[in-house]
């Protein structure tokens, strides 16, 4: 079976989850991204298809962390324009996959969210399994709208990220098809506290649990009989 080269995006932790910011100070938040980064790396990692994973960021402790996690790290380019930010990730994506086909030939392709804490090995496996041959394929995110996932089973095709609000309906639109699957911690990028309280109920990966842990975090919903 073939294997998947897995891409991961990372903006300057200056700028990293600002509607994080209500809730958690600027050092907690960086570390909070720093920890997810960690166990989505960690959990891409444990797939046996996943040949390697790229972080691609501007950012040297967030270039560091990936590092230490296991991955391969591939700078930001430096854009002409001034691109937002999601246009840089997209270009940035853009720009790490032809990186690794520079180094590994022509490979099929994973870009993946950085925000993912509850991912697990077994949904992402699965996901590739689900992938077809010859196209690119998406996961949905919770909110039914974002992409968590790109794949390209196409060893010569292009990536083509379309990143950002609707991405869903972009990446439909370029020709990729929606995977169907429960997968919940895949399809659960961590946005917003709810998004993080999701992600907790359904159990976070060691880093983001001891981030959590250090700095107090207490469930909005802790006592409650629904959580």
């Amino acid at each position: 079976m073939s294997q998947v080269h897995a891409l991961i995006a990372v903006k300057d932790l200056a700028r990293a989850k600002s509607r994080l910011a209500p809730r958690f100070a600027q050092g907690d938040r960086e570390r909070l991204v720093l920890a997810m980064l960690t166990d989505t790396v960690t959990a891409a990692r444990s797939v046996p298809r996943v040949a390697s994973v790229t972080v691609v960021t501007p950012d040297p402790v967030v270039a560091d962390t990936a590092l230490t996690a296991g991955a391969e790290v591939y700078p930001e380019p430096i854009l002409r324009l001034p691109y937002a930010d999601i246009e840089r990730l997209n270009e940035a994506l853009t720009h790490a996959a032809e990186h690794v086909r520079l180094r590994h030939g022509g490979v099929d392709l994973l870009a993946l969210q950085a925000d993912l804490p509850a991912l697990q090995g077994r949904e992402l496996a699965a996901a590739i399994g689900a992938a077809p041959r010859g196209r690119r394929s998406y996961v949905v995110d919770h909110r039914g709208t974002g992409t968590s996932a790109l794949l390209l089973r196409d060893p010569v095709g292009q990536l083509a990220p379309r990143f950002g609000r609707e991405s869903a309906v972009r990446h439909e639109e370029t020709g990729a098809v929606a995977l169907r699957g429960e997968w919940p911690g895949l399809r659960l990028d961590v946005d917003t506290t709810d998004d993080l309280e999701l992600a907790i109920a359904l159990g976070v990966g060691v880093a983001t649990s001891g981030v959590l842990d250090e700095i107090g975090w207490v469930r909005a919903c802790a006592g409650e009989s629904s959580c």
